[in-house]
């Protein structure tokens, strides 16, 4: 007598979150990211990083700790292992998606007129450095027709200052083939006021510039909520 086959086994139930999942990516494709609050967006972006666990607590826990979408990807990596469930590979994603955004956001200048495109230069500088915990110096180095050739850091500092040698921005200059330089750093405590360190240290690259036929537009300071431009306050 041949033995009964066992019993077919129930498939087990899809968790809770998958439905949550599927309702997200649905909103997102009819309304985009407008209709999606930003734990939501950043929920879309966890779920290919911890594809087997509701991440909705986390990424509500991100944004509680950082303020927003924009701030949690800017956030140091070893900040975001602060926050229970995200991993160093999860905390790596969450910087490379930052790094996609701010390549995504230099190639809307680079090549192209600065002058023509300051919203964009705004938006690429704020986007690069408005959540920066540390203070750094760009520099933006334009070919004569005022176009992007080249942005680099030339110095990262503390909380409140990054070291800057004139020579060496205009030795790169020089090397770059550039006409003209934007400078811009940020205010990590939020206010772009400039200091008098910071007019005394522009004043010292717009001589150094000049002296050798460089012209330097302009320098930004990139705070929290606002931009200041030493230009518009005739400090250049």
């Amino acid at each position: 007598m041949s033995e009964a086959p066992p019993p077919a086994k129930t498939p087990s139930p899809k968790p809770h979150y998958h439905g949550h999942r599927d309702r997200l990516r649905a909103r997102f494709a009819e309304g985009g990211p407008d209709a999606l609050a930003d734990y939501e967006l950043l929920e879309l972006y966890l779920f290919r990083s911890i594809i087997r666990r509701d991440v909705k607590p986390i990424a509500k826990e991100l944004i509680a700790k950082f303020g927003s979408f924009a701030e949690v990807i800017s956030a140091p990596i070893s900040r975001l292992g602060e926050v229970k469930g995200v991993s160093d590979k999860v905390a790596l994603d969450l910087k490379i998606l930052q790094a996609g955004a701010l390549k995504l956001g230099q190639e809307t200048v680079l090549g192209r007129p600065i002058l023509s495109s300051w919203t964009a230069l705004l938006d690429y500088c704020r986007g690069a450095m408005q959540f920066e915990d540390k203070e750094q110096f760009r520099v933006l180095f334009l070919d004569k027709k005022n176009r992007l050739i080249a942005d680099e850091v030339l110095g990262r500092g503390t909380i409140d200052s990054a070291p800057v040698y004139p020579r060496e921005v205009v030795k790169r200059a020089l090397e770059l083939g550039a006409t003209a330089i934007i400078l811009a750093h940020n205010h990590p405590s939020g206010d772009p006021t400039p200091s008098q360190a910071d007019i005394t240290m522009t004043n010292t690259i717009v001589t150094a510039a000049k002296a050798i036929g460089i012209s330097v537009h302009d320098h930004l300071i990139i705070g929290r909520e606002s931009t200041v431009s030493f230009r518009t306050l005739g400090l250049i």
